[in-house]
């Protein structure tokens, strides 16, 4: 083979240089003369402080060697320089290399971040050292004690280190050899080509035989030798590509997580330190494209870096920082609602709008744990036709079969979907990246572009200058793919120009890992549910305010400050709960923010809708004569209700109220048959009201629930349902993210009873049942099982003290049903997914999400299972399963320790589960009826909208984002079905149009104002938007 080759089979085996003489060059020096800080002092505080107010402190005199910190600490460093006269003409970096994360000031502006973790431990000072330029200069140096990926005690995952502490080991200047750094460069590229291209390859030798010539001709004490060095590396870098060579679209990225495994308020100073990075290259760089997603960042520097911002907005007029997604965060795909994930459109593609003259044409999503079928609707009601994102790389069982294709969700939209086929977002432009991309590629053929995204990324960093200049050596070099720095729309033009021949994939983008994601930290998946019912509700109460008239002003600025907080929650290890403690509380406290703001915003819409109905009893709440019941749904309830009496106690009413509306009432309603609730001799206790009939043994579980009317059993003989079943939860890394297929093999029925059944309300309007069990070692639950009067399903109000470690528990519901499919409802809508294994497909989601409801059906008969706040779910066989708590210990030692309260219910019913209501009982458990004492003036009930059709949800009641005289209505088709409805309402409508999910009119789009309302047609699970301009 000759002595190339095993010159190459030498660098194959040690992945060093070709030549002995290699090792000579590649320790020529980066940098040359070295000069310490004239002076060096610190002050330290606990708190994130701004630029203006640190450089007032008191600093104190610190060395090099020093340690600092414990974790989460901030030292702002007062560094004072002096330049040696003797490097005139001379390019002078200044040296910083230290643990943590560090920005450098400069005349009291962000000019640099600096990460050992990032590979940037130097500011450019000049580059060629003028005799006009200040010799002598002060930087400060902003230390945050965290790393790139927070703190975490031994492993990156772990909870954070309280005691760490973080070393200064070099603050310096120092002559920079620009000349040894480019030929290292291209040494490094060839030596990569000779390794990655192969044995068989010819470009493989030749490059290799470069680089040998290179070391001999190169002298490291002789930069005179260096330029004929750098013309033969020249030489291969020149000899072009054919015309059918693959071309990669190179994208400068920086994914930030906006909260993981560090808080919010350090996400803020990531964006500055990574972005301020971005700015200094791209100076440097005039090819350097940058792409940035979530508006939420740009909006927190705009606030607390108005300088940079400034300069940021420059680079997005000259289209190169290119903001992209289009959304307020980048969110989870699986749990945010469905009037959620369009917030998130609407927010962030207006802050787009605003601040940058345009919005985003794709939606980037490169991290998040899968990916709901109902987002290619959204996306294209929001203006977006493109979809990024990497993350189903990460399947733990299926490869997935494309990486550009068409993505095809439940109601037919399409969007072109493009995975870069390097399965990353943080390339570091390295030839083995660049091949991997084109080997990787599973559309060859079909297209022949695809991205690569560079830049250190999760905690921020973002590109380097030494990522830029190995692929700007790989822009057009024979036997490597085309490397050109490029742009999202140019990448995606490409790619749409060569689509004639791609694949369609109709349905989710499931992720098959992560799945535990969908249960860990119940408290915020609690609080996001919580939120986005009140804010619904106050955003219905007070667009009725608004349209009756009189003075009532529409609060849109506190609206959107509130959604703002919730969709940043929604933020995809936030609301998935795979995030730290300190974010967790975070959380926390922004859901109490907005629970209490939004039940204010609530009763303010009720003071102005209905304020003489209570100021008539504002006196007297106590004695109250009637009570005054909200509806803030589209259909029509009756229900029992409760309030506090004059006494204290509690008091049932039966009540009817109208659809998205109000109703007073006065005099007692009895229902056609009240709640029976017996106990037997064997402390088995029967429920009955005339709809459904219970039997629950001693431990609360169902061991027969039977449709009164065709007495049709739900429950299989000898299989009790709301069985409590622990399983042991320990996945394989990923602790609060995975639970493992393995984890069925443990499961262990719960048996251990604290306290049996027992009656607690005798029937009436309102019958139930309570017990308590032990679960595991240390835990408790208590559940109340309650059956209203006229109610088509029983209630399960449970509380559970969780004191587990790596345990998993779910409750069963074994249902006398056989079918091949369960339904689950997503967002707008809802799909099937197999209740057996017969695949790989299958058997990958064995733990799945869910909205407000799952079902199992057969013909004419199914059983659905309902819920407030739970989110994971499986239907394996003919057991609905529902998963209630998790208990990890990493990232958050803490997570789910804590008491939690939950409801869910179990609806057996006849017919489809469309046909029988389940879609509105399941709204109706997460939507209570609003109750407020009122006095005995004379009122009619009111209903302000109502809909035709049963298959038809109106959704969302708002303010028109751009119109104060008008309010927006958001309707969905939810059965899966071609329907027609009339939207009727009684509000003084003057023109109704057909508008976008960002509320832009379409053409022609006007509706004639007919006298049974508006008529709209919807396809399947279509969502539409209506403007409606009221009468002033």
């Amino acid at each position: 083979m000759g002595e190339g080759a095993g010159v190459l089979s030498i660098l194959r085996r040690h992945r060093g240089p070709a030549h002995p003489g290699a090792h000579r060059v590649t320790q020529a020096k980066l940098f040359g003369e070295r000069c310490p800080a004239a002076s060096l002092s610190c002050f330290q505080t606990p708190q994130r402080v701004p630029y203006a107010e640190a450089v007032r402190q008191q600093f104190r005199t610190v060395q090099v060697g020093d340690t600092f910190g414990p974790t989460w600490e901030t030292c702002w460093f007062k560094v004072e320089l002096r330049v040696p006269p003797a490097w005139a003409g001379l390019e002078v970096h200044f040296i910083w290399e230290s643990d943590g994360e560090a920005m450098v000031w400069r005349d009291a502006q962000p000019v640099q971040g600096l990460t050992k973790e990032g590979e940037k431990t130097s500011y450019i000072l000049t580059s060629s050292l003028k005799e006009t330029e200040p010799h002598s200069l002060t930087l400060y140096v902003e230390l945050a004690c965290n790393g790139l990926f927070g703190a975490g005690k031994g492993s990156m995952i772990a909870p954070p280190d309280p005691d760490k502490r973080f070393t200064l080991s070099k603050a310096e200047l120092a002559v920079f050899n620009r000349d040894v750094y480019e030929l290292l460069v291209d040494l490094e590229i060839l030596l990569d080509m000779a390794q990655h291209l192969g044995e068989e390859n010819q470009r493989s030798f030749q490059a290799l035989y470069a680089a040998n010539q290179m070391v001999n001709v190169c002298d490291v004490t002789d930069p005179a030798t260096f330029p004929a060095a750098r013309r033969l590396a020249a030489g291969i870098f020149s000899q072009k590509n054919g015309a059918s060579q693959h071309t990669i679209h190179a994208m400068g990225h920086c994914h930030i997580d906006s909260a993981w495994l560090w808080p919010y308020e350090e996400t803020i100073r990531k964006c500055a330190r990574s972005w301020v990075t971005v700015v200094r290259l791209m100076e440097r760089n005039p090819e350097l494209t940058f792409v940035c997603s979530q508006a939420q960042q740009f909006e927190w520097v705009r606030c607390w870096y108005p300088g940079l911002y400034t300069q940021i907005q420059d680079y997005v007029t000259k289209g190169r920082f290119i903001p992209v997604g289009g959304t307020w965060v980048e969110m989870d795909g699986n749990l945010p609602s469905g009037e959620s994930m369009v917030r998130q459109f609407l927010q962030g593609q207006r802050f787009f709008q605003q601040q940058f003259g345009r919005i985003c044409s794709e939606f980037w999503l490169p991290d998040t744990f899968g990916y709901s079928a109902q987002l290619p609707q959204l996306m294209r009601g929001c203006g977006i036709r493109r979809f990024l994102t990497q993350k189903l790389c990460w399947n733990l069982v299926n490869p997935f079969p494309h990486h550009t294709f068409f993505w095809e969700g439940i109601d037919g939209s399409r969007v072109l979907a493009h995975f870069p086929p390097g399965d990353s977002y943080g390339m570091h432009g390295r030839v083995e990246e660049m091949l991997k991309t084109v080997k990787n590629n599973k559309d060859k053929g079909r297209v022949n572009h695809s991205a690569v995204l560079f830049g250190f990324g999760d905690g921020g960093g973002g590109p380097t200058q030494k990522m830029l200049d190995r692929m700007k050596r790989m822009s057009d070099t024979d036997g490597l793919p085309r490397v050109q720095f490029s742009t999202p729309d140019q990448l995606f033009s490409a790619l749409e120009k060569e689509s004639s021949q791609l694949c369609t994939w109709v349905g989710e983008l499931f992720l098959e890992l992560h799945n535990g994601t969908y249960t860990t930290q119940a408290q915020i998946k609690k609080g996001n549910r919580e939120c986005e019912r009140i804010l619904h509700d106050a955003e219905v109460l007070s667009a009725l305010a608004l349209a009756r008239g009189g003075n009532f002003q529409y609060p849109a600025v506190e609206l959107q400050r509130l959604w703002r907080l919730l969709l940043l929650n929604q933020f995809h290890d936030v609301l998935p709960g795979s995030c730290i403690q300190l974010v967790v509380e975070d959380a926390l406290r922004y859901y109490t923010e907005i629970c209490k703001a939004g039940v204010q915003l609530q009763g303010e819409a009720v003071e102005s809708l209905c304020g003489e109905l209570l100021r008539s009893n504002r006196s007297n709440l106590e004695s109250a004569e009637s009570t005054l019941v909200l509806n803030t749904l589209p259909w029509d309830r009756t229900e029992v209700i409760s309030r506090i009496g004059p006494t204290g106690a509690e008091i049932l009413a039966l009540v009817t109220a109208p659809s998205m509306g109000y109703a007073i009432a006065r005099e007692p309603v009895l229902p056609p048959q009240l709640v029976s609730v017996t106990k037997r001799e064997d402390g088995s206790v029967i429920m009955e009201n005339g709809v459904l009939a219970a039997c629950l043994d001693t431990m609360g579980r169902l061991t027969s629930l039977r449709l009164v009317h065709s007495d049709r059993e739900s429950v299989p003989d000898g299989c009790p349902a709301n069985q409590f079943a622990l399983f042991d939860d320990i996945p394989l890394y990923w602790d609060a993210w995975d639970v493992m297929d393995y984890h069925l093999e443990t499961r262990k029925p719960v048996t251990s009873l604290l306290k049996p059944l027992e009656i607690t309300q005798r029937g009436g309007l309102r019958g139930s049942a309570s017990f308590c069990l032990r679960i595991g070692e240390r835990s408790t639950l208590t559940q109340e099982i309650i059956l209203d009067a006229m109610s088509p399903y029983l209630r399960f109000l449970t509380q559970v003290e969780w004191k587990e470690a790596h345990k998993f528990l779910k409750v069963e519901f074994p249902v006398q049903v056989r079918s091949t499919n369960a339904t689950y409802e997503i967002q707008f809508g809802h799909l099937q997914r197999p209740t057996h294994w017969n695949t790989s497909w299958d058997w990958a989601r064995f733990e799945v999400w869910a909205q407000k409801w799952m079902d199992l059906s057969e013909h004419g008969f199914g059983v659905a299972l309902l819920n407030d706040s739970k989110y994971g779910a499986s239907a394996h066989r003919n057991v609905l399963s529902l998963s209630l708590l998790r208990a990890p210990k990493s990232p958050d030692a803490t997570a789910d320790i804590a008491q939690h309260q939950f409801t869910y219910a179990v609806m057996p019913h006849e017919g489809s589960f469309q046909d029988a209501g389940v879609i509105q009982c399941a709204y109706n458990l997460n939507f209570p009826l609003h109750v407020v004492p009122a006095g005995s003036a004379p009122c009619s009930a009111w209903s302000a909208f109502s809909v035709s059709s049963p298959a038809v949800v109106l959704e969302t009641v708002k303010q028109a984002e751009d119109r104060a005289e008008a309010v927006v209505v958001r309707l969905y088709e939810a059965h899966g079905s071609t329907a027609v409805a009339w939207l009727q309402t009684s509000l003084p409508v003057r023109e109704a149009m057909l508008c976008d999910l960002l509320e832009r009119p379409a053409e022609g789009s006007c509706l004639p104002l007919e006298q049974r309302g508006l008529r709209l047609s919807f396809s399947p699970f279509q969502v539409l938007s209506v403007l409606l301009v009221l009468r002033q």
